[in-house]
């Protein structure tokens, strides 16, 4: 984790990266957070750890927690579609 002390939270509150909450607050907390990591040239390294390694709470490298765990289930099923060979399509139906 050589990268984490080149990152833009490295003299940040830590609580603000870890909200408790998810509504008023932390919702305040979140998007400072976000801010943060947007202007932080470790962004990715810092995503890729906390999507390689678990870590569920907190923003890391920019997303929520939310937001990670969309990108771990996409990556999943995009893993798990490559791995089987399947192609799973989607078709609609239409009522007149």
């Amino acid at each position: 984790m050589e990268w984490l002390r080149s990152a833009a939270c490295v003299d940040e509150d830590p609580e603000l990266f870890f909200p408790v909450g998810t509504a008023g607050p932390a919702l305040r907390d979140v998007s400072a957070a976000t801010r943060v990591c947007a202007r932080c040239r470790v962004a990715d390294a810092c995503l890729t750890y906390a999507l390689s390694n678990g870590r569920a709470s907190g923003v890391w490298g920019g997303p929520c927690e939310e937001e990670r765990d969309a990108l771990l289930r996409t990556t999943r099923t995009t893993s798990t579609t490559r791995t089987t060979g399947t192609t799973r399509t989607t078709s609609s139906t239409r009522t007149t």
